[in-house]
């Protein structure tokens, strides 16, 4: 019987050999990388936190004690010691198991969470009200080296740093986020991992010390008086220290043993306590230590090999964005390409060998990024910015504030716009139409195929303000193809029918298509637009097909309040137009994990169901 079959419930590992703790760390390594094979998931940092999470769970009490993970991608070993193994089979499938921890999963998931730099506010609150009901469990953070380069874990730290109670912080250093960690932070974090004769020199001299007879035990209180003195000798800069929290380390964050005995001693403290444990991302997978960031998220894939089970010959439109990107770098100068930690996944690394001194990655910190940007442009660059859809969501202060209100050139590059998938509702791009078109200024635009987004990309970086261009996570479109230049503000008439008119946005003009060429063979012969831009609207064309349209359609993966829907819907109505109005969108909710075709068939978001709606709407008219 395998040693990991002993484990069926939360604790169980407690039972298990100390003997035995190497063989079951293998056990999850094979495990993880089978299932992670069928499934798709990530891998890289599973594999490098599996000695951590089984010390945790040796030094914890579930579902007591409470374990934040930050982002959360790296809680696959957590939910295999919390009983869950058989949910791997359906690991981020629809109606499965999420890739992230979540409270409605399990009692031993302690918060949901998807993105980075979360876990120590969120700790932090745990804490204070743990605090408040006079309980007494133990609370656990563990944030990696890349989501501490991330503003909001130095407000927490901040914070932290004035509370006079227990909490453990754990830096799961591992020297990458998605992509290569950079910055000052990895910089100090670098400096720390290989300075670690200090905790060696601390522990000789006041073994020593003590040694002396009559005087050594006074020698060692009147030393550790002055410790800052001594420690600012050998650790550069006592960040977290002088921020008023104790560290231990760095050390081996696949040791069990020494982790464990960290962790008992950080549990004695009346303050925080960070622990710097050291870990290798991929850890076990030749193909993933190789290659982490590549095996950070995977698709399916062989396992012998580590290659992917599906062969992509399409390009996605990360694909004609780092293409179009290199072309747009030789003609124009001014140029600069901006993104946070993820120079691989929104396609820049070719951008970033080409042009060195014109790339930057500002690390998991997308406010910054985003200010950083308005900052050049200020001074005549223009900078193109790249970051995933949900996470751009954290700079929309920025966005206003920095950019549009200083009307400064800067192109935001939208990635994994729409539904993108089997992370689920962290990670779902559904919202930034909404929250993007109603900035003042910001023009927003969506391109039905591979070369408008080309063009539109072209059009952006010659336009002397603020653009944002969203696209989704998949291959690129090539139908539709059309010579209609982009003009600022106007949407293209790609057929011209009767009765009603569809106003498709982005991709769901492939969608469209499909669905009107169905409707053309059953009788009905409609209107179709194009609609580019989603700030400003084309008023002008909806004017037009209000005038000879009895229904108007409009189509978005997009939620429905603020949306492009809706916002037609209302000039309708305050300019009386006598028109009926459909709006197809996404539901004001948050779409859980699974292949999109599954999300969209549940919430009547497939081509079949808007086909039947929009023929339903037609004969009502």
């Amino acid at each position: 019987m395998n040693i990991l079959d002993q484990i069926c419930e939360p604790n169980d590992i407690k039972k298990i050999s100390p003997d035995d703790y190497r063989e079951l760390a293998k056990e999850i390594r094979r495990f993880l990388i089978q299932k992670v094979s069928n499934t798709g998931g990530h891998l890289a940092s599973n594999l490098g936190t599996v000695e951590l999470t089984m010390a945790l769970h040796l030094f914890l009490t579930f579902p007591e004690d409470k374990l934040i993970f930050d982002v959360g991608h790296q809680s696959y070993t957590h939910k295999l010691l919390t009983g869950r193994k058989d949910g791997f089979d359906n690991l981020r499938q629809f109606g499965g198991m999420s890739g992230f921890p979540r409270r409605s999963e399990s009692p031993c998931d302690a918060f949901n969470t998807g993105h980075a730099s979360t876990s120590i506010s969120i700790a932090d609150g745990i804490v204070k009200a743990r605090d408040l009901n006079g309980d007494d469990f133990k609370v656990v953070a563990v944030i990696g080296d890349g989501a501490l380069s991330g503003g909001m874990a130095f407000e927490a730290l901040n914070n932290a740093g004035r509370f006079k109670s227990n909490m453990i912080i754990v830096l799961n250093d591992n020297k990458m986020s998605i992509s290569e960690n950079v910055g000052g932070m990895a910089a100090y974090l670098g400096k720390l991992r290989t300075n670690s004769k200090y905790t060696g020199f601390k522990m000789n001299v006041e073994g020593a010390l003590k040694a002396l007879p009559y005087m050594g035990d006074e020698l060692v209180r009147r030393i550790k008086t002055s410790k800052e003195s001594i420690k600012s000798l050998f650790v550069p800069g006592m960040l977290f220290e002088n921020m008023g929290i104790t560290y231990i380390g760095p050390i081996d964050g696949h040791n069990i043993p020494l982790m464990l005995n960290a962790f008992e001693a950080a549990a004695q403290s009346q303050n925080p306590v960070l622990v710097h444990v050291i870990t290798k991302k991929g850890k076990g997978y030749a193909p993933a230590e190789h290659d982490p960031s590549h095996f950070h998220g995977v698709e399916p894939f062989y396992c012998n090999t580590g290659e992917n089970k599906s062969l992509k010959n399409v390009k996605s439109y990360t694909d004609i964005f780092s293409d179009t990107m290199m072309g747009i770098g030789e003609s124009n100068p001014s140029v600069v390409a901006v993104t946070a930690a993820m120079a691989d996944g929104t396609g820049l690394k070719k951008w970033a060998v080409s042009y060195p001194n014109r790339f930057f990655d500002v690390g998991i910190a997308e406010e910054h990024a985003v200010t950083f940007a308005a900052g050049m442009a200020s001074q005549g660059m223009h900078p193109v910015v790249a970051i995933y859809s949900t996470f751009l969501q954290r700079s929309f202060d920025q966005i206003i504030h920095d950019v549009a209100l200083n009307h400064l050139p800067v192109t935001l590059c939208v990635d994994r716009a729409g539904i993108v998938g089997c992370d689920g509702e962290t990670h779902q791009g559904i919202f930034d139409l909404s929250y993007l078109s109603q900035v003042p200024g910001l023009v927003v635009m969506a391109p039905k195929n591979a070369k408008e987004f080309s063009d539109m990309l072209v059009f952006a970086c010659g336009y002397n303000g603020p653009s944002a261009i969203r696209y989704p996570r998949a291959k690129a479109y090539y139908g539709c193809e059309t010579d209609t230049p982009i003009e600022l503000g106007k949407a293209e008439l790609l057929k011209q029918g009767k009765k009603a008119a569809v106003i498709a946005v982005g991709k769901m003009v492939k969608v469209l298509n499909g669905v009107l060429d169905e409707l053309e063979s059953d009788g009905y012969e409609l209107t179709f637009v194009n609609a580019r831009f989603v700030n400003p609207i084309d008023y002008e064309m909806v004017d037009k097909l209000c005038e000879t349209h009895e229904l108007i359609i409009c189509a978005e993966e997009n939620v429905k309040r603020g949306g492009f829907g809706e916002a037609v819907a209302e000039y309708i109505a305050e300019n009386g137009k006598n028109v009926r109005f459909l709006n197809i969108s996404l539901p004001d909710s948050f779409l859980p994990h699974g292949n999109p075709r599954d999300i969209r068939d549940s919430i009547g978001f497939d081509p079949e169901s808007i086909k039947e709606k929009i023929k339903k709407s037609i004969d009502e008219c």
